[in-house]
């Protein structure tokens, strides 16, 4: 074994390297699933929880090191069932960064970029929403270029239908009986109304943010889409994407962002924009 330096006795190897350096990002990723929801504080009693065992069993506290002890015991089955939202949401990140479908495979072979959009007609879904937007009528749009999200079109109602303004105008009238909930859109089609998308847990979200934002951020946490919020309060337009969100875009902007996610561009806004950021709001009123 080749080894990269020595610290004193210990001897430090280049797989120990690799080693610590898949452990720390592991933990990073981690961290960031967790930060800023409950998971953080209750991760932080357990370890305190444990810390306590340590220093009662070095002092030979027999009857508290044995009760603590018979807790750790079932430590790792207690923290699956705590962490459960967790987890579910890390396995699906991972199955999201590692997906492979043949259309991704064919693009990396040729280098070539197919249009998913050829079949979606984007102007009448802007002049949809131009109207939403103009008469404060909440609308929440899932936007899918590689999945068909079965799952989560499974919770709503199936459409199959192409995109045009009037239908839209009428699934999101606000005495329709599918205008509650996302429309999801997959190759240029609908394929259903009245979804129920996971709700972000992100404390760091601003407080104005209703069920309908954290639920196109969540959506955008856990999949690969981009999400469009028309703000029922404001008439004020939100993509989310990655966890992030972009405010304060006109509506060619919008357009713009659609056609980049569907082209598989991924602008440098989302990866600078932080959640938590305010910094939008006056830029957002004058684009109104």
């Amino acid at each position: 074994m080749i080894f990269a330096f020595k610290i004193g006795f210990l001897e430090v190897s280049w797989v120990d390297l690799i080693d610590i350096s898949l452990v720390a990002v592991l933990l990073y990723q981690v961290y960031k699933l967790i930060r800023g929801s409950l998971a953080v504080k209750i991760f932080l009693g357990i370890l305190a929880l444990y810390l306590v065992y340590l220093i009662v069993r070095a002092a030979q506290m027999e009857l508290l090191a044995t009760i603590l002890g018979a807790f750790m015991g079932v430590g790792v089955l207690a923290m699956i069932i705590l962490f459960q939202p967790e987890i579910r949401k890390f396995l699906l990140l991972i199955g999201r960064t590692t997906e492979i479908n043949r259309d991704n495979i064919f693009r990396n072979i040729t280098n070539w970029n197919p249009e998913h959009h050829d079949d979606f007609n984007v102007h009448e879904l802007i002049e949809a929403v131009k109207s939403l937007k103009a008469t404060r009528t909440g609308a929440l749009i899932v936007f899918s270029r590689d999945i068909e999200l079965k799952f989560y079109a499974e919770t709503g109602d199936q459409l199959d239908a192409k995109v045009n303004k009037r239908l839209l105008l009428s699934i999101f009238n606000k005495t329709s009986p599918l205008h509650d909930g996302a429309i999801i859109i997959y190759k240029g089609r609908i394929k259903a109304a009245r979804c129920v998308l996971p709700v972000s847990e992100n404390d760091h979200l601003p407080p104005h943010f209703g069920l309908r934002h954290r639920s196109s951020i969540g959506m955008s946490e856990i999949t690969d889409t981009l999400v469009l919020v028309v703000s029922e309060e404001s008439g004020r337009l939100i993509l989310s994407r990655n966890g992030k969100y972009l405010r304060g875009l006109r509506l060619k902007q919008v357009e713009q962002k659609i056609l980049e996610y569907l082209h598989g561009e991924e602008p440098k806004e989302w990866e600078a924009m932080p959640v938590d950021d305010e910094s939008l709001e006056t830029h957002e009123a004058k684009a109104d």
